[in-house]
């Protein structure tokens, strides 16, 4: 006689609801994502001190328990949305370097401050978030700043031709130097816009980063 086989157990995986398609982990991903999208359009348009989480959990559709899974504070929410800008500009820049690789630095060089524009200035509210509301925010967010900078001049001091003359702690400190004054004439192209003045183009801003960046290095190079 043929023994028939047990019963295969029944399977006690438990049954991940969904919502509109979307599993928890998904909807929760999705309410950061809105969350940060108007954190940009709030602390754009009305400035980092003049929102309130209130209002960006308004903007983005979103309970403010939600924003608390997410986010402890509303500095920790702004830092997450500088962390975000900060990783699409250097990917950019990082990509056209690899891009560019071989080629003539005159070439290069208008090359990258032609991406390093576009990641900030395509969106204006993303030069605004990271260049004209991150000064005086709190310590944490001032290092984080200075870690961007850090970030960029090595990059920096990676990219532009060698100079035997410089050791490589003097390298690396003209290139701080220089990309301070690279924030600095982004933050002065933001606040002319504020201020009511005429709107100077995209190519007016990566026009004037080129030929700052160029006049540094011809200095460092000992030429004119």
């Amino acid at each position: 006689m043929t023994r028939s086989k047990p019963a295969a157990a029944p399977d006690r995986t438990p049954v991940r609801r969904r919502i509109r398609g979307l599993d928890a982990d998904e909807r929760s991903a999705q309410r950061r994502r809105q969350l940060l999208a108007a954190a940009t359009e709030l602390f754009a348009r009305q400035s980092y001190s003049g929102t309130s989480i209130e209002q960006i959990c308004q903007q983005a559709y979103v309970g403010t328990k939600a924003f608390y899974d997410h986010f402890d504070s509303k500095e920790a929410c702004y830092t997450a949305l500088l962390e975000q800008i900060t990783a699409q500009i250097q990917q950019r820049v990082a990509e056209t370097a690899a891009d560019t690789e071989g080629h003539d630095w005159p070439g290069r060089l208008r090359a990258l401050t032609t991406a390093f524009v576009h990641a900030i200035a395509d969106d204006p509210r993303l030069a605004k978030v990271t260049f004209g509301e991150a000064g005086g925010i709190s310590p944490a967010v001032e290092a984080k700043r200075r870690s961007n900078r850090r970030w960029a001049a090595a990059f920096l001091n990676q990219q532009w031709p060698h100079q035997d003359s410089l050791t490589d702690r003097q390298g690396l400190a003209l290139c701080l130097a220089t990309i301070g004054g690279m924030f600095e004439l982004v933050a002065d192209w933001l606040h002319h816009h504020d201020d009511g003045g005429e709107a100077d183009a995209v190519e007016t801003l990566t026009e004037d980063l080129t030929r700052f960046i160029a006049v540094v290095d011809n200095g460092r190079r000992g030429e004119r």
